[in-house]
């Protein structure tokens, strides 16, 4: 495995955590359960993006592409 294809597996896994806490959010009747989903959807979102930014970086700057 090669550190690309490790953020490429994290990042599917981060998708479709974000999507299942979406749907959570939406499927509950629970005010405080459904800050809980959104709010780990949002910390899980950020997480998304930060391993999409090193995943873009590498791809830019590995002379190894």
């Amino acid at each position: 495995m090669t550190v690309q294809s490790d953020l490429q597996q994290a990042i599917a896994a981060s998708q479709t955590a974000v999507g299942c806490y979406a749907t959570m959010s939406q499927a509950t009747e629970d005010p405080q359960a459904k800050q809980m989903y959104e709010k780990m959807k949002c910390e899980v979102d950020n997480h998304l993006q930060y391993l999409e930014g090193r995943l873009d970086y590498l791809n830019q700057h590995n002379e190894l592409n």
